[in-house]
């Protein structure tokens, strides 16, 4: 399940209780476009507890009820690396969330795990969403009622298909710059560590 990495992501980054968690999801996280209820982020914290992989101390509050904070386990950690290795499928649904969720989520945790996703993105892209300008049409515009201009309507459909295109051309865009910024990452990453790049060709 989606929620249970974001979590798991999260908890990466610090320890949250299960209401902070949501506050960051409805504050700076809103931008995912991946929205859940607090009973949900609930319930999902007692599973990955009972799983192993998330762990809690209680922190006592004065005048409010203790909260639990929660923390990744060992276990967790794993999970968590072998879902962010784990092949990147995409979505036939361009900007999917779940694209972002695996960007962030997963990318967070080194600009080579990030540079994959991201690069699986931009190919499938490439190849199944660069449209062109021009809408298609696929049949003739007729009037099936007396209030419909057949001309109008055509034009009306150009013009959503000209929005879709412009979004799309501009998340390719996106894809395109986000991927040449992670390479020069990785790039300076192996200039100013280069025993690390020589470990890394022997590994292989």
């Amino acid at each position: 399940m989606h929620l249970d990495y974001v979590i798991l992501g999260a908890l990466a980054v610090r320890r949250l209780s299960g209401y902070d968690m949501r506050g960051w999801m409805e504050g700076s996280g809103r931008y995912l476009g991946y929205g859940v209820q607090l009973p949900q982020i609930y319930r999902r914290l007692a599973k990955l507890v009972e799983r192993g992989w998330v762990g809690f101390d209680v922190d006592p509050r004065e005048g409010r009820p203790d909260a639990k904070v929660y923390r990744l386990t060992e276990e967790g950690r794993e999970a968590l690396l072998a879902w962010a290795r784990s092949p990147f499928e995409p979505s036939p649904r361009p900007m999917d969330p779940d694209f972002k969720l695996r960007f962030v989520f997963g990318g967070q945790l080194g600009p080579e795990i990030a540079l994959d996703i991201v690069s699986t993105e931009l190919e499938y892209r490439l190849k199944h969403d660069a449209t062109t300008p021009e809408a298609p049409l696929p049949f003739a515009y007729e009037a099936e009622i007396p209030e419909l201009d057949p001309a109008w309507a055509r034009e009306i459909h150009t013009m959503a298909h000209e929005n879709g295109y412009a979004s799309v051309a501009a998340y390719i865009a996106w894809l395109q710059l986000t991927k040449a910024r992670l390479e020069r990452q990785i790039e300076q990453r192996r200039a100013e560590h280069p025993d690390e790049r020589h470990a890394e060709r022997h590994a292989r």
